[in-house]
């Protein structure tokens, strides 16, 4: 693929956040002492009176989240996702969540692409945090383009919301005209032999996989999972029919995040071979985001790799489906040759039984004769 320009999400958000300041007055944004880091520096500088800075208090900051949007605002709250999943979950669970209230949890550097900050910064399980919880939505933007429009969807939507973005900046791979919506995923290629679907950063990554695997002679269809809650089973459905295998890469714990909620839709709606690629149930350590990348198996050949395992169990799968095909029909066939047998042997028999009462009667009428 030619090479992609590089944006930043934090900024893409900040800019998103001030034209939403602007055209809503209800709007206001609580960071943790880290608005520079997270960008919200650009709230604070154009409406310092809807900006509130909690210091080292992400618990506080949550709660009162809770509070303002309890009467009546519409509240963006932002932290390292290591903060503002982690550190806060019983707040968020307790007092966002459940009553279902307006609080936009906007989480940066998540991942391991945090680079140098090492383990203690890399989390690797906010998806699954928030995932399971009761009326939140879950949001992983692939891009800038994209964030800027998940965080003005977010704002229109009633209720609780987590935007999930890194640290590093990110190819853009959408435009500024490409639709965003809730619940929706998007088709980036169109594919007939296996799907690759990736959520934030993997997505550019599965783009440049595909462009490896067309060169090997298969058709991969691209799909952009940006919503991980409410996920979208209708393209999933539709990518398992047509594809028959999927592949699926993220920057999060593979144990239990967006591949797993894939797989629970598949193993529910259409069976098909299918592989997780993300990170391994281990902790992240300290290095660059490039490094950790390729440690971890968050690469290009790692996709690749899992496409050709996908494949030859498609593969596989079809030629076993043909044979059993084969067997039933022959099954099927034996079993009609039986029944026309039992259906003439009996039909003779009780052709013979007629003829025998059919003698007796003539028997009789002779006699009385």
């Amino acid at each position: 693929m030619p090479e992609m320009k590089m944006e930043s999400q934090r900024m893409a958000f900040a800019h998103a956040l001030v034209e939403l300041g602007r055209e809503r007055s209800d709007i206001v944004a609580l960071n943790a002492d880290l608005s520079s880091s997270t960008k919200t520096i650009e709230f604070a500088k154009e409406f310092p009176e809807r900006h509130y800075n909690f210091g080292i208090a992400e618990q506080n900051m949550m709660s009162t989240a809770a509070g303002l949007a309890a009467a009546g605002k519409t509240v963006f709250v932002s932290t390292f996702a290591v903060f503002g999943t982690g550190r806060v979950y019983d707040q968020i669970r307790q007092s966002i969540a459940y009553p279902k209230l307006n609080v936009k949890i906007v989480v940066t550097h998540a991942g391991i692409t945090v680079g140098g900050d090492g383990a203690t910064h890399q989390i690797t399980e906010d998806i699954a945090l928030m995932m399971v919880l009761p009326n939140m939505t879950v949001i992983v933007p692939a891009d800038a383009q994209e964030t800027s429009k998940a965080i003005k969807a977010a704002a229109e939507y009633d209720g609780p919301v987590c935007v999930r973005l890194g640290r590093a900046d990110v190819p853009t791979i959408t435009s500024d005209k490409d639709p965003f919506e809730i619940g929706k995923a998007t088709i980036l290629r169109k594919g007939k032999d296996v799907t690759l679907i990736g959520t934030g950063i993997m997505v550019s990554v599965c783009l440049d996989a595909a462009e490896v695997l067309k060169k090997e002679g298969v058709d991969a269809r691209v799909i952009n999972m940006s919503t991980i809650k409410p996920i979208d089973e209708e393209t999933l459905k539709e990518a398992a029919f047509q594809t028959g295998a999927i592949v699926t890469a993220e920057e999060h714990n593979v144990e239990m995040g967006m591949g797993t909620a894939i797989s629970m839709v598949m193993a529910e709606k259409k069976h098909v071979p299918m592989k997780r690629v993300g990170i391994p149930d281990v902790f992240g350590e300290s290095g660059s985001s490039d490094e950790l990348m390729e440690k971890y198996g968050l690469t290009v050949k790692n996709i690749v790799s899992a496409a050709h395992d996908v494949l030859r169990r498609k593969d596989k799968l079809g030629r076993l489906q043909r044979v059993s095909k084969k067997l039933i029909k022959g099954d099927r066939k034996k079993n009609r040759k039986k029944d026309t047998k039992k259906a003439t042997k009996k039909a003779t028999k009780k052709a013979e039984k007629k003829t025998k009462t059919q003698k007796k009667k003539d028997q009789k009428k002779k006699k009385k004769r």
